[in-house]
């Protein structure tokens, strides 16, 4: 009985530190939309990614290499692949799908929380993913000429920061 008290009054103090560990991670997502895509077949539904397109790839892979991301997620189509492929190899990570109908679902935000995370998606859907994030409407879709925007967005407690850079 007495180690049981001691057990239990020694748990007293771990669950608030880790509670308090959960409040103080921070977990940042880079969003980008799929690089340059192959438009010579306007009925193609699933390009993949034209010359432009994967020396853009190639480049985010440069971008980000300092960057020790946790988990690579893009959507099931080949340009979304095709542009997470470089960075997910340069770092030995498996590239994991998300249905870009559910955006930042319970499920999405708890097994990336206190990650590094990057998320490969669309014109549309990668302003969405962020506003999502965020809580917000605040970002429009994407231009569809546009491959260069990165979206970054840091959550640490209750604070949620983001910013748009431009990478050409």
């Amino acid at each position: 009985m007495k180690y049981v008290l001691i057990i239990a009054f020694a748990l007293s103090f771990i669950v608030p530190v880790n509670a308090q560990e959960s409040l103080n991670s921070t977990t940042t997502y880079y969003l980008i939309r799929h690089a340059e895509k192959d438009r010579n077949d306007e009925t193609n539904s699933d390009p993949h990614l034209n010359e432009d397109g994967l020396e853009r790839a190639e480049n985010w892979s440069k971008v980000f290499e300092h960057i020790d991301f946790d988990a690579v997620f893009s959507t099931e189509y080949h340009r979304t692949i095709e542009t997470a492929t470089p960075t997910a190899n340069s770092k030995n990570l498996e590239i994991s799908f998300y249905d870009p109908r559910h955006l930042y679902s319970e499920e999405f935000a708890n097994e990336t929380h206190g990650k590094t995370v990057l998320v490969v998606g669309h014109s549309n859907t990668t302003p969405a993913f962020v506003n999502a994030i965020l809580g917000e409407q605040i970002h429009e879709d994407i231009d569809d000429n546009d491959n260069s925007c990165l979206f970054i967005v840091t959550i640490s407690g209750n604070n949620k920061i983001d910013q748009v850079l431009k990478i050409n």
